[in-house]
Parts: structure tokens; C-alpha cells; sequence
């Protein structure tokens, strides 16, 4: 695989770094700057925006993504995806300020594909 086959728009289902394993959806697109970068945009519930950038080796995908919170505070983080295939990622992911005794958790379908569709 490589960095190219990434790029593309892909629907995420996730949950919260919390105990209470909170659902989230939304949608991540994958992009490449001038210096072949990960660039990242993330729409979660349709209204939370947040950006990261990142780097592809072994087909392990690292993002470090930040976003504008309530009050607007900063909130930061870092994402790892392993890519189990161009239209599939699975990913664990925590923020600076989230609670250390949990992970996030999301996994990503690419637009359009089977596994997309049905869920």
C-alpha cells in the first residue's frame, strides 16, 4: 500500500475516549500537501471540525490532530490507524486533556465501498 492509495473521503465510527464508551460518526478526508504529507480533516456529528497532519510507514497511519472546543480551548491529540486495507483503517486515538485510563476508538470505511454502504 501506499501513501497515495489513502486519499479519499471515508466514513468513521468511533467511541469517545471515556468510560462510558460514548458513539460518535462522522467523516475523515485524506489529502497530500506539496511535501507528500498526510493533511486530515475530520467532521464529527455533523458539527465538531478538526485537522491534523501525519505520516504513512508500514502501513501505519499517524495523525496529529487538534480541534476547537468549547470556550475555545485547543484540544490535542495524536490518532494511529492501522490500514488494514485502502478502504479500511482501524484506529485508537487520545487527546492531551482526555482521560488517561481510556483510548478513543475508530474505524474508517472508505465512501462508497460494501462496508460503507451497510453500515
Amino acid at each position: 500500500m501506499t501513501l497515495e492509495d489513502l486519499v479519499g473521503t471515508y466514513t468513521i465510527t468511533g467511541s469517545n475516549q471515556s468510560p462510558d464508551d460514548s458513539a460518535y460518526k462522522g467523516e475523515l478526508t485524506l489529502a497530500l500537501d506539496e511535501h507528500k504529507r498526510i493533511i486530515a480533516n475530520w467532521v464529527i456529528n455533523g458539527t465538531q471540525h478538526q485537522q491534523g497532519t501525519g505520516f504513512f510507514k508500514n502501513n501505519i497511519l499517524v495523525i496529529n490532530f487538534n480541534y476547537e472546543g468549547d470556550n475555545e480551548t485547543i484540544y490535542k491529540g495524536v490518532v494511529v490507524y492501522q490500514c488494514i486495507t485502502k478502504d479500511l483503517l482501524e484506529g485508537f486515538w487520545s487527546e492531551k486533556h482526555g482521560n488517561p485510563l481510556y483510548l478513543g476508538e475508530e474505524r474508517c470505511y472508505r465512501k462508497g465501498t460494501l462496508k460503507e454502504v451497510l453500515n
